[in-house]
């Protein structure tokens, strides 16, 4: 059974930063199309960062250069660094195999 469990969130003030992971079990993530979304109050779902085959990364216009996508494959980790916090950027995230298999979520809140 393929299973993502995501971890990291938490409350931090604009300009702070953190680091969220997912852990996946059940499926070698080396050679998937890992990646992270979220979600806000009322909002849809939203690419946050994804890895491609044909792009290598892909960011959210939103979380270029603030962001950073990783993968620790002995680990069988997916890691997002969010740097540069900002309120908007609270939601609960998301981690995913492709967009077909999801992870619970983390709450990420940003204060002003």
């Amino acid at each position: 059974q393929v299973q993502l469990v995501e971890s990291g969130g938490g409350l931090v003030q604009a300009g702070g930063s953190l680091r969220l992971s997912c852990a996946a079990s059940g499926i070698r993530i080396s050679i998937k199309p890992m990646g992270w979304y979220r979600q806000a109050p009322g909002k849809e779902r939203e690419l946050v960062a994804k890895f491609s085959s044909i792009a290598g990364v892909i960011y959210a216009d939103s979380v270029q250069g603030r962001f950073t996508i990783s993968r620790d494959n002995a680990k069988n980790t997916v890691y997002l660094q969010m740097n540069s916090l900002k309120p908007e950027d609270t939601a609960i995230y998301f981690c995913t195999i492709g967009g077909n298999t999801w992870g619970q979520g983390t709450q990420v809140t940003v204060s002003a």
